[in-house]
């Protein structure tokens, strides 16, 4: 018999199963843009953990092995900034990306006052755009990453969020 993922809050003894995580898991969105020097590759442990200290992060498990992540803040204008979401490779689609985002939204709602979610996500990460959408989240705009990446940006009111839960 199985074990099943569980979704929480990370904690402080998280962030360096999160940082190794991470790194493995933008490996395939470096290696679509030719850029290795994309922001989850290229961040720290230290801010990882500064992260984790600060911002609402959840973690996914299977057992002990942490297995997907994300984090989100709210900027000064009330938008909930999620990002770096991530799922192992070996566990992709099965709806853990979406469990995750569901309970940042919700934390981030409840516990922060968040009025409405953005996330960005490269041009070309389809199965991004996909997972993003099918949970509520329209294109609103574009930008251009601190690395060169050319960025959708992506938008979903806070009261959307009961709605994909």
């Amino acid at each position: 018999m199985g074990m099943s993922v569980t979704i929480s809050a990370a904690t402080e003894q998280d962030a360096e199963q999160i940082f190794r995580l991470q790194y493995l898991c933008f490996q395939s969105e470096a290696a679509l843009y030719g850029n290795y020097r994309i922001d989850p590759l290229v961040q720290t442990l230290d801010s990882v953990r500064a992260e984790v200290a600060a911002d609402c992060v959840f973690v996914a498990r299977l057992g002990e092995e942490v297995v997907g992540s994300v984090r989100g803040s709210v900027t000064p204008d009330g938008a909930a900034a999620i990002g770096k979401l991530c799922v192992h490779p070996r566990l992709q689609g099965h709806g853990i990306g979406a469990r995750l985002l569901r309970a940042a939204e919700a934390a981030l709602v409840e516990q922060r006052g968040a009025t409405k979610f953005r996330l960005f996500t490269g041009h070309r990460s389809e199965g991004n755009l996909r997972l993003y959408r099918k949970v509520g989240y329209e294109a609103v705009g574009t930008s251009k990453g601190a690395d060169g990446v050319p960025m959708i940006v992506l938008e979903k009111q806070a009261g959307a969020y009961v709605a994909t839960a």
